[in-house]
């Protein structure tokens, strides 16, 4: 351990890793933000906490059992030429699910637009329980692509181990300021879920094995938050004025 502290290499592994767990998890993050957004007001917030915990536990999980990730590389039998192998089929199921679950929630918000009324969240602590438990399952798919580059850019355990952790202590420092973000902006919601259909599809495409880049998924989402990031300082700008010219006339009635 005193050679890990000490070891320049181990840090700038540390320092990437933790990077790349940050930029890895925003799939994570926002797929948490709308799970979160369909329960009621008081729960949510705990989801976004326990969520990123159940996260944390999961992928150490998956660290300390390296072995085992690496061997769901393996080929389990081939379909037209191409092998299946367990991560294939991970890829396959979580990238479906990701792009039903996503799809049925725009479905959904689009329904009750305009009907502030009604909503349909689950109720109470069923909803919760069913709630953590898909933010844990699907963050062991988002996580096994980071943990095998994990593999590749360290050798120590204990160095991965710790750059998980502070990637999710900065983000659980982060999380009523992000939850409150998305509470005052619901669009930003509706990127996301299309940003996770994204995701999705390339979690599909690639247990089909067909490697998309990152890049190709992650700008297009960038593109349009910076376009809403406009829209909301826009919007910003817009209220103060009136605000502003309002105010010589309420002080003359």
């Amino acid at each position: 351990m005193l050679e890990l502290l000490t070891s320049p290499e181990a840090w700038f592994a540390l320092l990437t890793l933790t990077v790349l767990e940050l930029i890895l998890g925003i799939d994570n993050v926002v797929f948490i933000s709308v799970l979160a957004s369909r329960l009621p007001q008081r729960s949510q917030l705990t989801a976004w906490r326990v969520g990123l915990l159940l996260a944390l536990v999961s992928r150490v999980g998956l660290l300390l059992s390296v072995s085992w990730l690496v061997g769901l590389r393996a080929e389990l039998f081939a379909v037209g030429g191409h092998g299946v192998s367990g991560r294939d089929l991970i890829l396959l199921a979580g990238g479906g699910f990701l792009v039903v679950k996503s799809v049925k929630e725009i479905a959904a918000r689009l329904s009750r637009q305009g009907e502030a009324g009604e909503d349909a969240r689950p109720a109470g602590g069923a909803g919760l329980a069913v709630t953590l438990v898909q933010i844990m399952l699907m963050d062991m798919v988002f996580s096994i692509d980071s943990i095998l580059t994990a593999v590749g850019l360290a050798r120590e355990v204990a160095v991965m181990v710790a750059a998980v952790v502070v990637a999710i202590a900065i983000t659980l420092a982060a999380a009523r300021s992000i939850h409150g973000f998305i509470g005052r902006h619901p669009r930003v919601t509706t990127i996301g879920l299309a940003f996770l259909v994204l995701i999705g599809a390339g979690l599909v495409l690639e247990g089909l094995g067909v490697a998309v880049p990152k890049a190709y998924l992650y700008a297009p989402i960038g593109f349009a938050l910076a376009v809403e990031w406009m829209n909301i300082r826009a919007e910003s700008v817009h209220r103060y004025r009136t605000e502003a010219a309002a105010a010589p006339e309420a002080e003359e009635a």
